[in-house]
């Protein structure tokens, strides 16, 4: 296929955002290109909030040929979890065909350099812009998501965590000058004389491990990062929620193509149902990066089993917040109210452990014993949730059995400060819809250390009784040490207590949140400036996005000659 898009035509419509993505790292300040509001859709050639349904409506029931190599047959099987079963078939690969074609692609790709391959992935990330209404649809018919969380976390804050990657990646590339003149006296004797050229090669084939929740979110990292790094990528998506990689597949080859590269430098692996093709990959002696967000089980199994690829996991973790003081008890309360509900506590930063001395805390309320905060704040997720529209718009859906068993049986852990309630959906009678459970556990007492110390992923948090804020900070250590952390929470208005919490997360390498009452929620990050995860704890091994996580995508290979 020749051509349609020129180096200079990329370059030239893409540089002036990677440029201010640079910049953005560089000063860690608010910047999105992307924008996360419903209404900015429907110009510049997006689909709006109509044509988006349309366009997602129309995928259902289809085969989506990719033209991918290697296709030995199809599969597909995804059923929303709001009800829906979206009978699209997706291309099943013959990896002995589809690895090799892939390979063929990436010397020319290599060769392109660093700035074309950058702008050729903010073209492929303008063209997914563009359609964010309609992947919105994709990812809340996937991963359970409100339509609204489909459309921010699963739209442009995904898309902002790929530029955001890629310019990681361009700037570890540039870091090494592309030529070098060196020259060495040797006194009375004549110099010694070389000519130096350094080019980034890639290591090898990556592979995305995508996960249910948030394909796009967690995907677009790992997998913008590679490509930018001069490999190709295979995405192996989740079963549950296939259609939104392979979407993205879709315009990345398409774009490939269009900029004269191979466009199998990108492709899909989609798994017949209990195929479980993602240990057949990870060790196959092609793939040399992985990415891979979900169970620790499974990302501990290929960090010790993948030595052939460099491994990127973000697994699980037991996240905390200390409760000691605050100096706005109502802000607090429904801070922590909003991010206990949202998307179900479905997110690998959802606060699980909510440490309360015993003997009460400081508020600008008057003192408040462990039950009146524990019984406030249940009431505060009462009150957020209690119409059934607005829970349904947090809430989204349990995105699988194993979510919802975990919440029944977490009532019977202890006893329950609030307890979880269905929530009909009248749009989709067929999603299950729960409301969060807390549950008053004692941590003095080791029967209820197991509970409070695994990880229980969903709507469960666990409000433990502890002796004091010292008592908070080394079980906080413990914790993290031990199980790991995406994110850490506090409020104290003591600056004793700010100060040993903030100790042992950077002792213990996890992101911190103090005394957020406001429209900022420890479960959330911005890209360009937040951090997430640290890759310094067991919770994850890499951060999204640090210059760790793209600079071993590539090795510098240098030829010097006689100058």
């Amino acid at each position: 296929m020749a051509a349609e898009l020129t180096a200079h035509q990329l370059i030239d419509r893409h540089r002036p955002t990677l440029d201010q993505a640079l910049e953005t790292i560089r000063t860690r300040a608010y910047w999105s290109p992307h924008p996360e509001h419903p209404k900015a859709y429907g110009e510049n050639g997006s689909l709006d909030m109509a044509a988006g349904k349309a366009a997602f409506d129309a995928l259902l029931g289809t085969r989506l040929d990719l033209g991918q190599p290697g296709t030995d047959g199809w599969t597909g099987g995804e059923v929303s979890p709001y009800g829906i079963e979206l009978g699209v078939e997706y291309p099943h690969a013959d990896l002995d065909v589809l690895l090799p074609a892939m390979k063929a692609g990436q010397k020319a790709w290599r060769d392109a350099g660093a700035e074309l391959r950058a702008t050729v992935c903010l073209e492929i990330l303008k063209r997914i812009a563009d359609r964010t209404t309609e992947f919105a649809q994709a990812v809340m018919h996937t991963s359970g998501q409100a339509f609204m969380m489909a459309f921010q976390a699963g739209g442009p804050h995904a898309q902002d965590r790929g530029l955001e990657a890629v310019a990681y990646a361009y700037a570890e590339q540039v870091r090494t000058p592309g030529t070098a003149e060196w020259t060495k006296p040797q006194g009375k004797r004549d110099p010694l004389e070389l000519t130096k050229q350094f080019t980034p090669v890639p290591r090898g084939i990556g592979l995305v491990i995508g996960c249910n929740t948030f394909p796009t979110w967690n995907g677009y990292p790992g997998l913008f990062a590679s490509l930018a790094t001069g490999n190709a990528v295979l995405v192996k998506p989740h079963p549950r929620a296939v259609l939104p990689l392979a979407l993205t597949v879709q315009v990345a080859r398409d774009v490939l193509a269009e900029a004269g590269f191979d466009p199998n430098l990108v492709a899909l692996a989609a798994e017949r149902p209990g195929e479980g093709i993602a240990k057949t990959l990870a060790t196959r002696p092609e793939i040399r990066i992985i990415d891979y967000t979900g169970s620790t089980s499974f990302g501990d199994w290929l960090e010790a089993n993948a030595r052939q690829a460099q491994v990127f996991t973000e697994k699980a973790g037991v996240n905390t917040v200390i409760i000691e003081s605050t100096d706005d008890y109502q802000g607090m309360l429904a801070n922590l109210a909003f991010s206990l509900s949202l998307y179900s506590g479905q997110m690998c930063t959802t606060p699980q452990n909510l440490l309360i001395p015993r003997d009460g805390i400081r508020t600008d309320q008057g003192d408040k014993s462990y039950d009146e905060v524990t019984t406030d704040l249940a009431r505060a997720v009462d009150g957020l949730l209690g119409d059934d529209a607005r829970a349904n718009a947090l809430l989204g859906a349990i995105v699988n059995p194993d979510v919802k068993a975990r919440l029944e049986a977490a009532a019977g852990l202890g006893e329950v400060a609030l307890a979880s309630r269905e929530v009909t959906n009248p749009d989709f009678p067929d999603a299950v819809v729960r409301t969060p459970v807390i549950v008053k556990l004692d941590g003095a007492k080791p029967d209820d250390e197991a509970a409070y110390t695994s990880e229980c992923f969903g709507p469960v948090s666990f409000a433990v009784a502890v002796d004091s804020a010292a008592h908070a900070t080394d079980l906080l250590r413990h914790s993290i040490r031990e199980k790991g952390a995406m994110t850490v929470g506090a409020y104290t208005t003591d600056p004793e207590v700010e100060q040993a919490v903030q100790e042992v997360c950077l002792e213990e390498a996890a992101q911190l949140s103090l005394n957020l009452t406001g429209g900022v929620y420890v479960n959330q990050t911005a890209a360009f400036s937040d951090f997430h995860g640290s890759g310094g704890n067991p919770a994850a091994n890499a951060a999204l996005c640090d210059g760790a996580f793209v600079a071993n995508r590539f090795r510098v290979v240098e030829v010097r000659r006689q100058a």
